[in-house]
């Protein structure tokens, strides 16, 4: 009997653990579902478009040409043609073209154009800078007998040896000349002819070309007797 009572309980128990195993709730959680692990959308590294560094190719060395000096005896053109440099006319000439010198001597000396010859052999005749003013010349270098004599000069830009200029009056010269003798110009009424010898105790005379009002005109320096022909070549 506590036999059968004994198994009677067991079989219970069994029976109820069955019915307990079913019914509860699984406490089993799901595995969790772990996200896959986005991919890292590494932007690829910009490159460092770093523009090309052109080239810097060496231009060759500019050769050292350097462009002719400049005539010593010749300015910088002024807006009306080249000049005489400051100093170039002399007692004793022009540069290194003295009186005396040949024709091409002169040319040689201007370093630059100028114009005319001579229509006879040994005749007085001009040379003329380019290009020529409105009033006739500048300046203009005299040959006669195929030799270098005098220069006349009407620009009040060139200084005279000595310091006068076109546009000084009578009064100013006859400071910078002391000694200068006067004479009445030939052809022009009231006009006067300045005449001073070189200081220094050279050949070379300048002659200032004065008109009634007392301002300078024109003025030449040579030697005698080519100095003093008042109508120059004509």
């Amino acid at each position: 009997m506590r036999t059968t009572t004994t198994a009677t309980l067991i079989a219970i128990a069994l029976a109820a653990t069955a019915c307990t195993g079913r019914d509860a709730p699984t406490d089993t959680a799901s595995p969790a579902t772990t996200a896959a692990p986005a991919p890292a959308s590494i932007a690829p590294a910009t490159t460092a478009t770093t523009a090309p560094t052109p080239a810097t190719t060496a231009l060759p060395a500019t050769s050292a040409t350097a462009m002719p000096a400049a005539s010593a005896t010749v300015a910088a053109p002024a807006a009306t043609g080249p000049m005489p440099a400051e100093g170039a006319i002399t007692f004793d000439g022009f540069g290194p073209a003295h009186w005396g010198a040949s024709e091409e001597q002169i040319r040689q000396a201007w370093g630059k154009d100028l114009e005319g010859g001579p229509t006879e052999p040994e005749s007085c005749h001009y040379l003329f800078p380019q290009p020529r003013s409105q009033g006739g010349y500048r300046l203009a270098f005299m040959v006669e007998g195929g030799k270098f004599s005098r220069i006349d000069v009407r620009a009040p830009e060139i200084v005279a040896p000595g310091g006068g200029r076109v546009g000084m009056d009578k009064a100013a010269l006859l400071r910078l000349y002391p000694g200068i003798s006067e004479q009445k110009h030939k052809y022009v009424e009231g006009g006067l002819n300045l005449r001073g010898m070189d200081a220094a105790g050279g050949q070379g005379v300048i002659v200032f070309e004065v008109d009634p009002a007392g301002k300078a005109t024109a003025w030449r320096v040579g030697v005698p007797p080519q100095v003093d022909y008042v109508e120059g070549c004509s």
